[in-house]
């Protein structure tokens, strides 16, 4: 019989009814996982407290990276509950700092409580245990709406629908030889939960100053632009010598596309205007994965070199 080590950190999947709204419940553990104890031997750790993953920070994925290291040796799969909003974003560190650890580690959540009426968790959670006896997954992959993603890429795209989340470049997890996400070899991979990274999204108005302000005054080893369509950003020299002073002095830049199915490419010199200033094209990379992966090489200081390795690695560029 599989052991399977069940990391619960809170989330919408068990949440109870309060006068305040929804709040995180540990009554989850002694019902939801019961009808597959024929299947596998289930042990839980409960974070305390359980979180509303809305509040989730390095902080957290530190413990529960060291908690999952811990567990996998004598374990032979991770399923991880943990809430929708920012499940993608851990989902994503966690798949890039554990590198190529070969069991399968699934995240799952619910759009609904798990014992509200048309609850969806019932259905994740039968996703989740089967794809942990999958013998073909040795990666980390979301469950959700019973389909599997490759954590790398994948993203939640919707509040209002039980199939909340996707992968728009790498699609749902095929086995090989299918193409998915690549892993990190040959980095340093420390999680260091003080390492600062910074989003910094483009829109029409004033957003360049305030993002050229942000590069030269606000600490940040690390930052991510959200440009237009393939990297774009606006004819400022106030941000390219924003640009050019971060990066000269240390700092790191990636920049990714705000579409959701989006790449930045060298094609216009609107983009490559960035690149010239010192920043790097970020390829196929959203915002959950660029976070994760700035998150590392802040906190293990990466040159550009190496995170133009890492993305290459990953099959994003």
């Amino acid at each position: 019989m599989q052991k399977i080590f069940v990391l619960y950190t809170g989330g919408t999947i068990g949440m109870k009814p309060t006068p305040a709204g929804l709040v995180p419940d540990t009554a989850l553990a002694e019902s939801a996982l019961q009808p597959y104890a024929g299947q596998a031997a289930f042990r839980w750790h409960i974070c305390q407290p359980l979180i509303d993953s809305s509040n989730v920070t390095p902080t957290h994925w530190a413990e529960w990276l060291a908690i999952i290291q811990a567990a996998l040796p004598e374990h032979d799969g991770i399923l991880i509950l943990h809430g929708t909003d920012t499940l993608a974003y851990t989902a994503n560190l966690l798949a890039l700092a554990l590198g190529n650890h070969g069991k399968p580690i699934v995240l799952t959540g619910s759009q609904k409580p798990y014992h509200a009426p048309h609850s969806d968790a019932p259905a994740n959670l039968q996703t989740a245990v089967a794809a942990l006896q999958n013998p073909q997954l040795h990666s980390t992959v979301i469950a959700f709406a019973g389909r599997l993603y490759p954590a790398v890429g994948s993203s939640k795209y919707s509040t209002e629908r039980d199939d909340g989340f996707d992968n728009p470049h790498f699609g749902t997890w095929q086995p090989e030889p299918a193409p998915q996400p690549g892993k990190l070899s040959g980095l340093p991979l420390r999680l260091d939960p003080a390492a600062r990274v910074c989003s910094h999204l483009l829109t029409p108005g004033h957003s360049t100053e305030q993002t050229a302000h942000s590069l030269r005054h606000f600490p940040q080893q690390a930052a991510i632009l959200l440009g237009y369509g393939q990297g774009h950003a606006p004819s400022s020299p106030e941000l390219l010598d924003a640009v050019r002073h971060f990066t000269r002095n240390g700092g790191l830049l990636l920049n990714i596309s705000q579409a959701h199915h989006g790449r930045t490419g060298t094609a216009y010199a609107q983009g490559n205007a960035l690149r010239q200033a010192g920043a790097v094209g970020g390829g196929k990379c959203n915002i959950e994965t660029a976070t994760a992966l700035m998150t590392l090489a802040a906190g293990n200081r990466w040159t550009a070199d190496q995170l133009q390795q890492a993305l290459q690695q990953l099959h994003l560029v």
